[in-house]
């Protein structure tokens, strides 16, 4: 898993004037290898349709994508996996949907939650919010950079990479990546300059030497 794990989220990129499918491309001009399409609230067959798009330019640029939430959109769509919350399907449920080659992402929150998820049939788990974070709401405060470092030892005692998420800039990248974070997961700051192919390539040359 590459250190940048760049999200497309709809609503976000629609707020910063962008369409989710030339976000897509931005990213992918910029380095990016392994992109998420996040949309709670678009309806499934304008979800699909934008899946599919993404999905074909991602490959075409040797790069995965991963759906958030649906795992019918990911197999329709030809995506490479999907991402779960913790009240979504479970990860078995998405493995009979998508098979064990899929990948598949579990989101944690609390050291319970990371404990369980190394038992399940998952491929990486995420934790956060790492920092304070408006674009993505989860019920849960900040849990800062000693919770990384917790689930960090827990990820990888079992093998498992590690994505920390929630609040994550340029400038605190790299101190995520120092407390055992494989990858970290952007939204927001990706959109912040106003040129995001820029921002995914400064985030790629900034964690570049701690890549694990």
């Amino acid at each position: 898993m590459t250190p940048l794990y760049a999200i497309v989220d709809v609503e976000a990129a629609e707020r910063a004037g962008w369409r989710p499918f030339d976000l897509a491309r931005a990213f992918l001009a910029g380095g990016a290898t392994f992109l998420q399409l996040r949309a709670k609230t678009l309806a499934g067959a304008a979800f699909l349709e934008i899946a599919f798009a993404i999905a074909w330019v991602a490959h075409e640029a040797g790069a995965r994508l991963i759906v958030n939430d649906r795992a019918d959109i990911a197999r329709l769509a030809g995506a490479d996996g999907v991402h779960i919350g913790q009240d979504d399907l479970s990860p078995a449920a998405v493995r009979r949907v998508l098979g064990d080659g899929a990948v598949v992402g579990l989101s944690t929150h609390t050291s319970a939650q990371i404990a369980a998820a190394v038992r399940e049939p998952v491929s990486y788990v995420a934790i956060g919010p790492v920092f304070g974070t408006a674009t993505k709401v989860t019920g849960y405060d900040a849990i800062g950079l000693g919770a990384v470092v917790t689930a960090s030892a827990a990820a990888s005692g079992a093998g498992l990479p590690l994505v920390a998420i929630g609040g994550i800039t340029l400038e605190t990248a790299p101190s995520v990546i120092e407390a055992g974070a494989t990858s970290v997961a952007v939204i927001r700051d990706l959109l912040s300059t106003g040129d995001p192919e820029a921002r995914t390539r400064a985030y790629l040359e900034r964690l570049a030497p701690r890549s694990r």
